[in-house]
């Protein structure tokens, strides 16, 4: 069994910052495509970011230039810097990851989410 948990969200000022990160626990052995979405109230899930276990990133437009992606593979942990948000960046972030195990092969696991509010 894998467990996906997030850490890190919060209330914070338009302009400020965040650190999301998520880890993952259980019988790993190898977690290929890490990746962070987001959904706002009446709104669908959208991607924010992909990071490839060999650390290729692709980033939605909405969040280039201010958001960060990354990850310790010896800690089968990822990150999301967040930095100068706003109150578009409100929602609910959560972790995805494609993990193989010895078990199941490879599956795609998430996490619980966080919540992000951007406010004054």
């Amino acid at each position: 069994q894998v467990q996906l948990v997030e850490s890190g969200g919060g209330l914070v000022q338009p302009g400020g910052s965040l650190r999301l990160s998520c880890a993952a626990s259980g019988t790993i052995f190898t977690i290929w495509t890490m990746g962070w979405y987001r959904q706002a109230p009446g709104k669908l899930r959208e991607l924010v970011a992909l990071i490839t276990r060999g650390a290729s990133t692709n980033y939605a437009d909405s969040v280039k230039g201010r958001f960060t992606i990354s990850r310790d593979n010896a800690k089968n942990t990822m990150y999301l810097q967040m930095n100068n948000l706003n109150r578009e960046d409100t929602a609910v972030y959560s972790c995805n990851a494609e993990v193989w195990t010895r078990v199941n092969g490879t599956r795609s696991y998430w996490g619980q989410g966080t919540q992000v509010t951007v406010s004054s």
